[in-house]
């Protein structure tokens, strides 16, 4: 899970009240005294930047205490504390450096030059054209291809002759590579054409039609997809939604709305392209699920050593996340009140997303159809360089700022570290040309997303109906043999992140 803001309150106390638990006050004493003694000529820091990403881990990093060139006692003077900074060229070295066993247990924490672009994508704005799309690469090829998962709605893309399940296998004229294919999709061209392909006998070749994309300011809503439909007499709601961004929260709670008003039986959300986002966002969609476990434990959160033993000692509850039935505004939630829920899942699944199955899971059945997810069960922090680490008094001199993981969420029961992702109940699966079994979803058999034919859709309906008319129509002809490389939202600020909505932004 992706960030968490604390209240400049609880940072000022924590930070300067509480000497007990963190001794950088005394510390920053003591060297200030030796430094003044022994030292007529003091090491000068070369990039203040540097100073805020020590600091700043230092204070609320989720695995502080074990990384040692973190340890509260690291230094004795400034000379010593600056020399080491000093060691690092860059502020994005210094942190990467700092995090614990980075890629393997911290896959997730990362630092910015522009937190305007970070905060923007908390909103759910990034510089954009709306088309989602992954990268993949025939085996044995280092070419890369593109294929379409879905169109933002309302986007540029949206008003172009392009669509789910479709290819592209050039850029502006250029064959994509694994070489190329950042600077070409992900680079500072904000306007570029795709060269569309066909894929034949497990062959892909450029087929003449040609799309020309401009990427702008864009906010995307994360409801795709809201509605019902109706197989064998039973209502069933059918909800894509792509992100937990809080300023939708109640574009959100209407839609549950809708789908109540239609009395629905059943609700199948898919959260396959959900990459997380807002806590607050998670337990509000769990309280519209359900709605008969009001103030009941969603989630609770362990901290490094030294907040998760101030919080235990002075506010158990603020490690507590609960259900509710309001949003921020006081809107009352619009509640299914359902004791089962069928939720569509893929590798890309992550963060708030696994928080949603994770979390509901004590309470109601939740069948989980398609992949394993991503395996996200933490969440960290904005850091602004400022005295409290907020974003008001930041330092104008710079913009850069951080999101390093500062808790790990587990459900009522406990259940966490997920690291592998959560396993679903049923696995979809595809045969490849090579008599491979591939998991999740085949590029030449997408179907149209909410179309009861598409098959993690019609998964949910023939479990929920218990017929299983719909899955006899799926393609048989094996599929093409893949090796995923990224996918569109890998490269926007928020990426597969989570964050509490606090006094600050968090993720």
């Amino acid at each position: 899970m992706k960030i968490v803001k604390l209240p400049v309150n609880l940072l000022f106390a924590l930070i300067f009240g509480l000497s007990f638990l963190f001794s950088c006050t005394e510390n920053e004493e003591t060297i200030i005294q030796e430094t003044e003694e022994t030292d007529d000529t003091p090491v000068s820091l070369n990039n203040e930047v540097n100073e805020f990403v020590w600091a700043g881990l230092n204070e609320v990093y989720l695995w502080q205490q074990d990384v040692p060139d973190l340890a509260d006692d690291k230094f004795t003077t400034y000379d010593e504390y600056y020399t080491f900074l000093n060691g690092y060229n860059t502020p994005e070295s210094l942190f990467d450096d700092m995090l614990y066993q980075i890629d393997v247990v911290d896959r997730f924490s990362y630092i910015v030059d522009d937190y305007v672009a970070l905060e923007n994508s908390f909103q759910g704005t990034s510089n954009s054209n709306g088309l989602d799309f992954q990268l993949v690469r025939l085996s044995g090829s280092d070419d890369v291809f593109g294929y379409i998962r879905y169109v933002a709605n309302n986007s540029d893309a949206a008003s172009k002759d392009i669509n789910r399940g479709e290819f592209f296998l050039t850029v502006d004229g250029v064959q994509i590579t694994v070489n190329n294919y950042i600077d070409l999709l992900f680079g500072s061209n904000n306007t570029y054409t795709l060269g569309m392909a066909d894929i034949t006998n497990n062959t892909i070749a450029s087929n003449g039609k040609t799309v020309e994309l401009t990427k702008t300011e864009f906010t995307e809503n994360p409801i795709l997809i809201n509605k019902v439909i109706e197989s064998s007499g039973i209502k069933i709601g059918y909800l894509m939604y792509n992100g937990f961004v809080a300023n939708f929260d109640n574009d959100l709670n209407n839609a549950i709305a809708d789908l109540k008003s239609q009395n629905i039986n059943e609700l199948v959300l898919d959260l396959r392209y959900n990459p997380g986002g807002s806590v607050r966002s998670a337990i509000n969609l769990s309280s519209m699920i359900t709605g008969q476990f009001n103030g009941g434990i969603f989630s609770t959160e362990k901290w490094n050593d030294k907040y998760q033993a101030y919080f235990e000692s002075n506010n158990p509850e603020y490690l507590i996340n609960r259900f509710t039935d309001k949003l921020a505004d006081d809107t009352a939630i619009n509640a299914l009140n359902l004791n089962k829920v069928y939720i569509l899942t893929t590798d890309g699944s992550a963060s708030a997303s696994e928080l949603v199955i994770n979390c509901l899971r004590p309470y109601i059945d939740v069948v989980q159809i398609g992949t394993a997810t991503t395996g996200k069960y933490t969440a960290s922090v904005t850091l602004y360089d400022s005295p409290n680490y907020g974003r008001d008094n930041a330092n104008p001199n710079h913009t850069y700022a951080m999101q390093p993981l500062v808790l790990k969420s587990a459900n009522k029961n406990g259940v966490s570290d997920y690291y592998q992702g959560l396993t679903p109940d049923y696995l979809i699966t595809y045969q490849t040309s090579s008599g491979a079994t591939a998991e999740g979803e085949d590029l030449l058999n997408m179907g149209t997303l909410g179309d009861e034919n598409e098959v993690f859709l019609a998964k949910a309906i023939s479990l929920i109906t218990g017929s299983s008319s719909k899955l006899m129509d799926q393609k048989s002809t094996p599929s093409i043999d893949i090796k995923r490389i990224a996918d569109a939202k890998d490269f926007t600020p928020l990426g597969k992140g989570m964050y509490k909505n606090l006094e600050f932004p968090v993720k």
